[in-house]
This record gives C-alpha cells, sequence and structure tokens, in this order.
C-alpha cells in the first residue's frame, strides 16, 4: 500500500554538505543522455515529475505524482500525503482518516483542521466541513496530489495549515487512444476478508484538422477495504478514590448504613475480609478559578486514610471490538474541444461517494460509585506521583504538589453488571462538482480564461444500536490488571454467551444526522507577459463563490420493554434475550489476539439485523418509527449561506539571467455570512429561527522570491498571508442545552472571524538531477485569533431566566454560557529536512536502487483560555495533533521487469483532541512507526503485477492518559489493535 512520495523543501549547511558529497555522481548524471536512451517510466518518472513541480514553481510546494494511470502510491491518498514532509495523519481502523469523519486527517506544519483543499484548482469540501475529507478519494482516480505551504495569491483562500490540490486525469493529458483496467483485491488479516479494487479509465483525442481536436476522458473507480479496531476503551482523569478496607471499622459503619443492600456501596456480607475493599469517593477542594479537577480535601481524614487515596485512571475499561468496513465509487468524465491555437472550451465532472461502515460488538462494563461496584478483591496498587500539574496544571500557584502517591494495579471488581451492545454505523458521503469553461489566447502575449463551477455535497450519519443489560439476580466479577499493554480482563460469573443471563434494555438511533451543502464558483482571470524587462508575467483576476451548509438531526432513542417503559430495577417489564431466538450472534473469541486473557465468546444483538424494520417488528410496544420517516429534531436544524468575492494581482518578475525569479501579489477577499438556526420560544412554545450576519474584508499579501546561488543550487524565501474561516457547526447561532439542568449552556458564535497567519519560509535546495536532491527549510508561522471556548455569564435569546437550585457562579437568572471566540495570538514554527537518490548507470548494480526521506521537527505556543471572559486562566499549550518530530524513509528498487518500495514513518507524541483545565483528562498518542511495502512485476509493455503490504509490524495510535510531551503518563486510556493489510492486483494498459 504505502509506495511512493516525493516532495523537494529546502536546504541549510546540512543539505550543503550532502549536496557536495554527491556532487561528483550528480555530474555524471545530468550529462546529456544518448539518442536511443529508454523513456524514463514508473517509480523514476514519477520522481522526475514531483521534483520538477517543486523546482519549477515559485511558491512553497511539495507534489506527490502517480506512477502510472490509476497509479497513485498507496491504497488510501492520506496515507501517501504523510510522506511529504511536515505532513502528518491521524489513522483509524487500520487507515488513514478524518477524526470523527470530519476534516481531513491532516495536520501540515503542525495545524490540524486548518486545511483547505481544491480539486484541479477549484474549492473542495465535505458537507459540513470547510475541508475535504481526504479518505473520501480513489487513489485510482488521481493523477496527483499537490501540497502548496504558502501558496500565491491567485490560489483560494481558507487554509492556513496548508492548501492541498487535488489533480485528476484530464483529456488534455492524452494524444491518442489510451485504455487502462486495474483490478486487485485487498486484505485484512484481523477481519479476514477480501475486497475488490476496480479502475478503468479510457481517453482519446481525434484530430479534426486545420488545427482543431477533440478530446474526451472517462474514468470509473470502485474499491472496497475492510478493517478491524479491537481496543480496550478505559476511564481518564485523575480518578481519585481512598481505600476502605473491608476490615476495618469504617467499612463495617458504611455497610450498616447500606439499607438498600446497594452492591456499589459497602456490603455487609464483606465486613471483616481482609482480601475485600472499597474504592470510597473523595471530596475535593476548589480550584483557582473554579476550574477542575481538584484537590482530595482533607477535612476530617486521619493521616491514614489520605494515604490510601489513590488514583485509577485507565483502569475501568471496556470492551470494544468494531468491524469496518470502507467503500468508495468514484467517476471522473472531461471532454475539451480545440478549436484552434488560440482558443480551447473545456468541461470535466467528478464524483466520490464513500461509504464509512461500521459493525461494532462491545461489552460496557459497570464500575465503580454508579452502576457497579467499589468492592475490590486482592486490590493491588503501584507507585504513581499524581501532581498538581497532572491533575490541574498547577492553578493554584507555588509549589507542584503531590496529591497522591499510588494508582490502582490490579484487582477484581465484586457484583459487577455488564452491558453488551450490538451496533451498526452507516455514513455515506457523496461530493460531486462539474464545471467548465474556456482559454483564449487573443494575443501571443495575453491569455485569458473563464471557469465555471458547481459543487453538491451531502453527508449522512445512522448510528443504530441494541443494548441488553443483566437479567435479574446477575452479576459479574471482573478482573483487571493495569501492570501491562494491553491490560488484562477477566470476566468471572454467569455466562456471557449465554442469552438467557440477559434482557434488553434499549435502542438508540443516535447519531441519526444529515448534512446539506452546496458551492457555486465563478473565476475570471488573464495573465499577460510581457516581451521582455523585469516583469516576465502579470496575472489578474476575480472570483464570487458562494457556499451553504444545512444540518438536520433525527436522533431518537426507546426502552424495549414489555410496558415501553425503561428497564425497571427488579426487571419486571423485561424481555429476556433469549426469547428472541435468531436475534443474537457471537462477539469473536480472539478480540484483542488474545493478548488480554479474555478469549470467552459473548452474547450481543446482531448487528446486520438492526437496518431497515427489523428491530421494530420485533418490539412493537416500544415505538420506533418506520424507517425514513424519523421525526426531525426542529428546533436543532441549523445552516448558512456564506458569498466571497475575490480580486488578486500578482507578477512573476526575473533578474540576473533568470538566477532571481518569484512573484509578488495581492488578494483581497469579502465575506459575507448570514446563519441561522430554530429555536422554540418558550413565551409561544412556537418554533422561531434567530438569523444572524456577519462580514468582514482581508487583504492577503504575498511574496515568493528563489536565487540561484549556484546551477541547481537555490535559496527560497516565501512570505504570505493566509486565513482560516471557522467551521459552519462553530458560526451559526443555535443553542446546545445539554447542561441546562445545572445552569449551563453553550452558544454557537456567527461572530467569528477567521484566524489569520503570516507565514515566512526559507529554503535552501540542491537538485543534483531530475529526480536527486537535498533540501532544508525553516517556516514559522505567526497566528492570529485561535478560536477558543471561553464561559461568560449573560442572558440568553429564546430561553428563561435561570431558576436552577444547581450554583453555576452567574448572577440570579443568568447563563453560565460556553462560547467559542477569537482568543489570543500563537505560532508555529519548525525545520523540515528532505532528499531523494537513485543512482545511476555509472554505479554499476547499484543503478537500480534509490532511496528518499525526510525529517521534520515542529515547535508551537497555543494559547487557551480554561476560565472565564471576566477571570481568564490563559495557559500556553502546544497545538493539537502536533507531533514534534516525524520522519519517513524510503527504499527504492527498480529495473526493467520489477520495482520494490519500503517505507517507513514514524511520529513522535501528539494530544490529538486538544488541551482542556486537567492533563490528566486528556490522552495523548505516543510514538510509533508504520511499515509499509510494495512489489511490482512488469509481465511485459502492457501488464504489471503488483503487491503490497501495511503495517507490516503491526502497530497501532494507542491513547495514554495525559498529554504530549508535558504531561505523558504512560498509562493505557484505550489499547488498540488493527493487523496488517495486503493488496494483489493486476493491471492492464493500452
Amino acid at each position: 500500500m504505502h509506495q511512493k512520495y516525493h516532495i523537494s523543501p529546502r536546504m541549510t549547511l546540512v543539505a550543503l554538505a550532502l549536496s557536495q558529497a554527491f556532487a561528483a555522481q550528480a555530474m555524471a548524471q545530468v550529462a546529456p543522455v544518448d539518442a536511443n536512451t529508454v523513456v524514463v517510466t514508473g517509480i523514476r518518472a514519477s520522481a522526475q515529475s514531483s521534483v520538477a513541480t517543486k523546482k519549477n514553481t515559485m511558491e512553497i510546494v511539495d507534489s506527490i505524482s502517480a506512477e502510472d494511470i490509476g497509479k497513485l502510491p498507496d491504497a488510501n491518498v492520506a496515507e501517501t500525503m504523510t510522506r511529504v514532509p511536515g505532513v502528518t495523519g491521524y489513522r483509524y481502523g487500520g487507515e488513514a482518516a478524518s477524526p470523527a469523519g470530519n476534516g481531513s486527517g491532516l495536520t501540515i506544519r503542525g495545524l490540524s483542521g486548518l486545511t483547505s483543499a481544491q480539486l484541479n484548482g477549484r474549492s473542495y469540501f465535505t458537507a459540513g466541513s470547510r475541508e475535504f475529507n481526504i479518505e473520501d478519494a480513489i487513489p485510482g482516480m488521481i493523477a496527483g496530489v499537490d501540497v502548496y505551504k504558502n501558496p500565491s495569491a491567485e490560489h483560494v483562500e481558507g487554509g492556513i495549515g496548508g492548501l492541498v490540490n487535488i489533480r485528476t486525469r484530464k483529456s488534455s493529458d492524452f494524444k491518442k487512444f489510451t485504455a487502462q483496467f486495474n483490478a486487485g483485491a485487498n486484505y485484512n488479516d484481523l477481519e479476514k476478508k477480501f475486497d475488490p479494487d476496480l479502475f478503468g479509465l479510457v481517453a482519446n483525442r481525434f484530430n479534426l484538422g486545420g488545427g482543431s481536436s477533440f478530446g474526451v476522458l472517462a474514468g470509473v473507480a470502485y474499491q472496497r477495504t475492510a478493517g478491524r479496531s479491537d481496543s480496550m476503551l478505559a476511564n481518564r482523569g485523575p480518578d481519585l478514590r481512598r481505600i476502605v478496607r473491608a476490615d476495618s471499622a469504617e467499612y463495617a459503619t458504611m455497610a450498616a448504613a447500606n439499607t438498600s443492600n446497594n452492591p456499589a456501596l459497602p456490603l455487609s456480607s464483606y465486613v471483616g475480609k481482609s482480601d475485600v475493599s472499597f474504592l470510597a469517593p473523595v471530596t475535593t477542594l476548589p480550584v483557582k478559578g473554579n476550574v477542575g479537577p481538584n484537590m482530595p480535601d482533607p477535612t476530617g481524614l486521619t493521616a491514614d486514610q489520605i494515604s490510601n487515596i489513590i488514583t485509577t485512571p485507565g483502569v475501568f475499561t471496556n470492551l470494544f471490538q468494531e468491524s469496518i468496513h470502507r467503500e468508495r465509487k468514484g467517476l471522473n468524465l472531461a471532454a475539451d474541444y480545440v478549436v484552434n491555437n488560440t482558443l480551447r472550451f473545456y468541461t470535466e465532472a467528478n464524483s466520490t461517494e464513500y461509504l464509512y461502515h461500521q459493525k461494532y460488538r462491545f461489552i460496557w462494563i459497570d464500575q465503580g460509585i454508579n452502576g457497579g461496584s467499589g468492592n475490590v478483591r486482592n486490590l493491588q496498587t503501584a507507585p504513581f506521583a499524581l501532581t498538581e500539574g497532572l491533575a490541574n496544571r498547577n492553578l493554584n500557584g507555588g509549589s507542584d504538589d503531590v496529591l497522591s502517591t499510588k494508582r490502582f494495579l490490579s484487582g477484581t471488581f465484586l457484583n459487577t453488571q455488564l452491558r453488551p451492545w450490538g451496533g451498526d454505523e452507516h455514513s455515506p458521503y457523496k461530493t460531486w462538482n462539474i464545471a467548465g469553461g474556456a482559454d483564449w489566447r487573443p494575443t501571443p502575449a495575453l491569455s485569458l480564461k473563464a471557469d465555471l463551477s458547481y459543487l453538491k455535497a451531502t453527508r449522512k450519519q445512522d448510528n443504530r444500536r441494541v443494548e441488553f443489560a443483566g437479567a435479574a439476580g446477575t452479576a459479574w466479577d471482573v478482573t483487571r490488571g493495569a501492570n501491562s499493554e494491553p491490560q488484562q480482563l477477566g470476566i468471572n460469573g454467569p455466562s456471557v454467551a449465554d442469552p438467557s443471563n440477559f434482557v434488553f434494555n434499549w435502542y438508540n438511533n443516535a447519531p441519526n444526522q444529515s448534512w446539506n451543502d452546496k458551492g457555486k464558483a465563478a473565476v475570471l482571470s488573464g495573465a499577460f507577459t510581457p516581451e521582455d524587462g523585469f516583469i516576465s508575467r502579470l496575472a489578474f483576476g476575480v472570483r464570487y463563490a458562494s457556499q451553504e451548509d444545512q444540518y438536520k438531526n433525527f436522533g431518537f432513542g426507546r426502552p424495549l420493554t414489555t410496558d415501553g417503559k425503561p428497564l425497571a430495577a427488579d426487571r419486571s417489564n423485561a424481555i429476556p434475550v433469549s426469547s428472541k431466538a435468531g436475534q443474537t450472534v457471537m462477539g469473536p473469541t480472539d478480540w484483542m489476539q488474545g493478548k488480554t486473557g479474555f478469549t470467552s465468546p459473548y452474547v450481543i444483538y446482531n448487528p446486520d439485523l438492526l437496518l431497515g424494520n427489523q428491530v421494530s417488528d420485533q418490539f412493537p410496544n416500544a415505538g420506533i418509527p418506520a424507517e425514513g420517516s424519523w421525526a426531525e429534531i426542529f428546533d436543532q436544524r441549523r445552516g448558512y449561506k456564506e458569498s466571497t468575492t475575490a480580486g488578486w494581482l500578482s507578477a512573476d518578475f526575473n533578474a540576473l539571467d533568470e538566477r532571481i525569479k518569484g512573484n509578488v501579489g495581492v488578494r483581497v477577499v469579502r465575506t459575507d455570512l448570514t446563519a441561522y438556526t430554530n429555536l422554540i420560544d418558550p413565551t409561544t412554545s412556537t418554533l422561531a429561527t434567530q438569523t444572524k450576519s456577519n462580514s468582514y474584508t482581508n487583504v492577503l499579501p504575498t511574496l515568493n522570491v528563489s536565487y540561484d546561488i549556484m546551477k541547481d543550487f537555490l535559496v527560497r524565501f516565501g512570505y504570505g498571508r493566509g486565513i482560516t474561516r471557522p467551521d459552519p457547526g462553530l458560526i451559526n447561532p443555535n443553542i446546545d442545552r445539554g447542561n441546562a439542568g445545572i445552569g449551563v449552556l453553550k452558544l454557537g458564535n456567527p461572530n467569528l472571524r477567521p484566524q489569520v497567519a503570516d507565514s515566512f519560509d526559507l529554503s535552501f535546495e540542491r537538485y543534483f538531477s531530475n529526480t536527486n536532491y537535498t533540501s532544508v527549510a525553516l517556516f514559522r508561522k505567526n497566528i492570529d485569533g485561535f478560536f477558543n471556548a471561553v464561559l461568560s455569564c449573560q442572558s440568553v435569546p429564546f430561553t428563561p431566566a435561570y431558576t436552577g437550585a444547581t450554583l453555576n457562579g452567574c448572577d440570579a437568572g443568568k447563563w453560565n454560557v460556553s462560547q467559542q471566540v477569537n482568543a489570543d495570538k500563537g505560532w508555529v514554527k519548525g525545520v523540515e529536512v528532505a532528499g531523494q537518490w537513485f543512482f545511476d548507470a555509472s554505479a554499476g548494480w547499484l543503478n537500480h536502487f534509490g532511496v528518499s526521506g525526510s525529517y521534520t521537527y515542529l515547535d508551537s505556543a497555543n494559547p487557551v483560555n480554561i476560565g472565564t471572559l471576566t477571570a481568564p486562566q490563559v495557559i500556553t499549550v502546544q497545538q493539537a495533533a502536533l507531533s514534534k518530530n516525524s520522519y519517513s524513509l524510503s527504499g527504492l528498487y527498480e529495473d526493467n521487469k520489477l520495482s520494490a518500495r519500503l517505507v517507513y514513518t514514524w511520529r513522535s507524541s501528539n494530544t490529538p483532541w486538544g488541551f482542556g483545565a486537567s492533563p490528566m483528562a486528556n490522552t495523548y498518542t505516543p510514538a510509533y512507526g508504520i511499515l509499509d511495502g510494495s512489489l511490482n512485476y512488469a509481465v511485459d509493455d502492457h501488464m504489471t503485477l503488483s503487491f503490497s503490504a501495511r503495517n507490516l509490524t503491526n502497530q497501532a495510535p494507542q491513547r495514554f492518559s495525559g498529554e504530549a510531551q508535558t504531561y505523558e503518563t504512560g498509562r493505557d486510556s484505550q489499547h488498540f489493535i488493527n493487523g496488517r493489510g495486503f493488496s494483489l492486483g493486476l493491471r492492464y494498459k493500452f
């Protein structure tokens, strides 16, 4: 799968030293070639294309080119892009993916969620997002990908992290009849399933005489992949508990007070037992600014009791097993009519359909004080220093005191309840666009272009499940060992494979939501090329575009009981699982590949029986709506319409016989936004619509200049100002009342302005030949207006005054409101080192070998206010998903028949989900690397066999409690196993 990347950033003294070391070899490679030399194809041809793009483009750009038609290097486009210096990706279920199905999932130069995408130079996005979900893309459809890290004024604004331009094949790429067909199969060794991978393309150009011609292209692709994600999802946070031994007087007193015989509290049956302890909750003190988590309150506790306070993060582990199936369909149509050498008309259409389909088989294990057991047999602890910094960033100031010196190590939780789930999620994405226009050159020096495009994007998420609960009188003893990775798990008691030990509890169809977007754009542009002088090209243009988004929510849930009411504690209204023969299946016995010690089958509702009306037919008393007739939650509908008008002017220049080259320009863009949300008016109990508007103008100057220090050795400088507008979910004036009971509301903010970044690049690049180079780049982005949620006390429209009993820290009647605002300034900076080398014929047998690689170092400062507007608590943290160090290294081989590639991609630890008041309540991914390999064998000039292997070392991005770099604990929060992937294919080309 992971086969090829080609990049070309910069160079400092290190690169200069490398360039001189290779200088002699390089001179041989740039010598004139013999007239009979065969045209370079395959890996080297792709390398030449990518290096040429980097070397000859004015902007700071790295490029990936397909080796052949229908052959991008990897089976996943996002994974291919992680070969580019400064680009890292997020993986889930064995493939590069976007977090929560939103955004590209890529982090470019330390910035995540701040990438803009284009398709053949036109704005391209996924419904409900500013970004395009790169995992949607089908590798076979793509000719190449360009990553602009500091674009010029001619590029569409929108991504301060980077601009990703996806290039598809065009009819103008082909001069004669061409056809190609690819057929292959994908396999995951954990899911144990084969899936097809198909691609076909036909193109031709017809000579109409008189200098005119007509070209057509049609490409189609279909790909399925299967993966699996086995994991142990655990609790986070300090989770302080106090050990109370069952043979103590305190335990006996607490057991006597438990008159209801609640198994989640001390029980009289355990009194006096020396091997049982109770994990009692710990009262805490407030932290400065009233942000938690808090410190233990020593009031009323003896020194011995205080010494028995332990922390238990990563302990209360649940069993997760997910089968993940991804299906991609693609269509690429293009045509162009060349009237003569001055006029050309063109049109193209591209469509991508992506289905993320997940079947999940969970066992939720209740524990602790609520719903489970706090009584533990054979409790063992281990040393662990929970500091104020880990718990609450030491916001009280002073010394960073230790709050607890121990953590949970192992033990058996008694009288625990289990909740097996069987679920199915269907998340289809559809994005298609159509475009057309004309190129006209009225004079040899003047070219004009008109381009019109329309984009339609939809996305749905339909996640449904049936939950079980233990039958009356059932309970389990759950043994956990938190001294290894993954943790050890044992479940003892009634058979978890016997349906008679469970009853039906709940049907849930949530999230059940949809996004519906569309975009239009009209561009008029031109370029004037003077015959001579300092200015070599003047480019100008205007663009009008609009983007619309609408969100709807249909989520609901229903009790699965005899009377349609919630399940009674005594199970008097329960429906036994055993009464629904044929509705259940067993979870796999190879969960986590047996590494946790738990290998028992377990009963869950069959995920295959969740679609259509199958559940409603089985449970007529539940009142489950018929398929497709779900009632919309109208007061959660929201949307927006945004129009942008942009104009730009740029000039290419050169001097000193083109030793100095560059461009300078400015883009001015006006943004007009109207956002709306539906709300229930409490005075009339009717639906009302709240609409807000916002407008702003941004001036975006750019400068890119390069200087040839010597032949094929240049230094490049780039400056550019860019913007990233807020996501649709942030700018709608909606009200989230999920925590209204405690006086807290969450509001959207249509007054958000874009984040603005001034980017500076300095790179040194040495090109030894068409394929060989070394480079070093230094860069910095100064960012203003980070989005940050802050709290404030205020009255809220369409919402009555707060009258709840819980104090929310505000004056009487006011709500404690969380809202995103444009916060303080920050920055990200770093260094990128890259190189690529193919030996030439003078190297003998080494002629067939090559190597390429890159290394990136990053640092950032992101100010986050975890307090309120009036009482700010600003902390400076790294950017979310930023790895300080990352690298990719490829070994390459190619001869007339065989080509091979081995790629290792590594990144240091990162905090993918951002930062909050408590580092211990966050999760980080520790350092890890992925090893991939591929082989291609050319049977003849037309047929090629290919094989690829992904994740050969069976690694996965784990999650630990804490934060990367500053608060790493090494304690497991969620351990994953994804397995290895393999692909076998055949390509036939006419």
